[in-house]
């Protein structure tokens, strides 16, 4: 009787040890996904920024939310198409002069990747596509007023628990409010990642964005931790970070900011 009850003792040891290593092995996976800009993952991440300095004064300040949700869709055997929102909403005080603080939705960026299913012979898994601008701010001082387009791409590989590549679009502007500047953008997002067995994943990258119309620059550094878990049977991806601006417009941002994020996974 008493082998009986610690040979069940024991097969509930190892079977809850068993379920626990599948649910860490799952994490990290989906961890390693969600490190990949163009996985076969649906995602929906809620990323936060805070930025001070801003405006003449440097003492202006910003929070913008931004919604990302990324739904790839099945094309074929062989390929994925990818399709990437950012949908920032925001809030600002004291950025433009004499104009108070704004607060609402800022300009749509909506990007389209094609994307092989699997990587090349040489482990590069790339994606291309097109860029849109949709001038959809509901305030003229949070957007740019004007209809943009250009191409975008992103190239990246992974081995073992690291994760490099980058990511980089151009838009041009081709409509829009004839007293608004021209938009003649090039982002560029060299990016690093390590995800532990754990499903810690330390990220470094930068989000260089030059404006050829004004021929100014913004880049912000941000390193960001973040942990893949699971509130009920829903999974989730939260991190915190700090960001660091190497360079800015005039008016634009300077010093440290923080980024926090909260992704839903819904893994298939």
């Amino acid at each position: 009787m008493i082998q009986s009850v610690w040979a069940r003792m024991a097969l509930f040891v190892c079977c809850g040890t068993l379920a626990t290593d599948l649910l860490a092995a799952d994490s990290e996976a989906l961890a390693k996904q969600l490190a990949n800009p163009v996985a076969s993952l649906v995602s929906v991440p809620f990323q936060l920024n805070y930025d001070h300095n801003l405006g003449p004064d440097d003492e202006g300040e910003r929070y913008t939310l931004n919604i990302q949700p990324v739904v790839p869709f099945s094309v074929g055997d062989d390929w994925n198409l990818i399709s990437r929102t950012i949908l920032p909403v925001m809030y600002q005080d004291d950025v433009v002069p004499n104009e108070g603080s704004q607060s609402g939705i800022g300009d749509v960026v909506q990007s389209v990747f094609l994307s092989p299913k699997e990587p090349t012979s040489g482990g590069w898994i790339w994606g291309v596509g097109p860029v849109f601008l949709l001038p959809t701010a509901s305030d003229e001082l949070l957007g740019t007023e004007q209809w943009g387009a250009g191409p975008t791409a992103v190239m990246l590989q992974q081995h073992g628990p690291w994760t490099n590549g980058v990511l980089v679009n151009h838009i041009w502007s081709y409509a829009g409010d004839n007293d608004r500047a021209d938009v003649n953008s090039t982002f560029f997002q060299p990016f690093i990642t390590y995800t532990t067995k754990q499903a810690v994943t330390f990220s470094f990258n930068t989000e260089t964005t030059y404006d050829w119309e004004a021929d100014e620059a913004s880049i912000p550094v941000n390193f960001v931790a973040s942990k893949v878990m699971k509130f009920g049977d829903q999974t989730v991806s939260l991190g915190a970070g700090l960001r660091y601006w190497v360079d800015t417009p005039d008016n634009g941002p300077e010093g440290f900011g923080v980024r926090l994020i909260m992704t839903f996974l819904f893994p298939k």
